[in-house]
């Protein structure tokens, strides 16, 4: 019984989960006690649905769904009711994993697919409802939800200056404490996560870099030339960052060759600037990461071939 109970084990998927683990415990200073809540129960669920579909397969579930449930948590709002999380997370592990073979499989992260359906079909609990974030000593520790759901109106950066025009602070946005998704706020413990995961090499440098090149050079150019904001801002704001480290850097539905990996970056961030300024969405990092999975496999074909034609025009002379 024990051994059809064991999962399949991922050394890579452990390391996720330990960079990830300072900002669980911040998103719950930031936003209550809901948010750890409503990561056991997703994960739970996930967990279950992945289990369930392997074994009537005679397959284990793999440590990758633990980190597909949490990321997936980090970028809903702490508001978000329980049963369309639980819709969001069944579609991604059925239809963005289990529905291409399982890991090491899928074309697309699972844990955007689940939320992009969610994000289309529940729009209003994704994109208006926002929580406070806490203050003082204790914030989001001593109480369940920063504020009551019925209660709850928050403005985004993102969607605030999206409407006003209004640029919150820098240091806020750096800080953390701001209405936004789950575990996008604290950028610090973002970047120090990072760094963890290309010292350890998780995660890959040359993807991260050409996000932030896609995003800085088209960035910087709709700041001069359509009066847009200044690519550091934007950076800050939203769920870029996140997306970035933990989300881009996935290693199955990313590029995999050297060279691909970089063009693979830059098509995000290049994407994510080009949704959020000419588009009605508020955010667009979602929307970037999953195009960048649909022509990451024709990005690396490509290169191969490339690089054989070069070997054998090297060959031949």
């Amino acid at each position: 019984m024990n051994d059809k109970l064991n999962f399949r084990k991922q050394k890579m998927m452990r390391t996720v989960l330990l960079s990830l683990t300072p900002i669980i415990i911040f998103s719950v200073y930031n936003y209550g006690l809901r948010v750890l809540t409503l990561l056991i129960v997703i994960t739970i669920t996930g967990t279950a649905a992945e289990y369930l579909w392997e074994k009537h397969y005679k397959n284990k579930a793999s440590e990758a769904i633990f980190v597909t449930c949490i990321l997936y948590t980090m970028t809903l709002p702490p508001s978000i009711p329980y049963w369309i999380a639980l819709t969001g997370i069944i579609f991604g592990v059925i239809f963005g994993k289990m529905s291409f073979g399982g890991f090491g499989r899928n074309v697309f992260n699972p844990a955007l697919v689940g939320r992009a359906f969610i994000y289309i079909n529940f729009p209003n609990p994704m994109t208006i409802v926002w929580n406070e974030a806490a203050s003082g000593f204790t914030g989001g520790f001593s109480t369940y939800l920063t504020a009551g759901i019925d209660a709850v109106s928050e403005a985004t950066p993102m969607i605030a200056y999206n409407y006003t025009g209004e640029i919150m602070g820098l240091n806020s946005l750096i800080m953390g404490n701001i209405p936004g998704a789950i575990g996008e706020s604290y950028k610090i413990l973002i970047i120090l996560a990072a760094i963890y995961l290309i010292y350890t090499k998780t995660a890959s440098l040359e993807i991260m870099l050409g996000c932030l090149i896609g995003f800085f050079s088209v960035g910087t150019f709709m700041h001069y030339i359509y009066d847009g904001i200044a690519p550091i801002y934007g950076m800050m704001m939203g769920g870029f960052l996140f997306g970035t480290v933990f989300m881009a850097t996935d290693p199955i539905s990313a590029a995999k060759t050297k060279k691909g990996k970089w063009l693979f970056g830059i098509i995000i961030g290049l994407v994510t600037v080009l949704i959020r300024a000419l588009s009605l969405f508020n955010g667009g990092m979602m929307f970037a990461i999953l195009m960048g999975n649909t022509f990451a496999p024709i990005i690396d074909h490509f290169i191969r071939e490339a690089e054989k034609r070069k070997k054998s025009k090297a060959v031949a002379v």
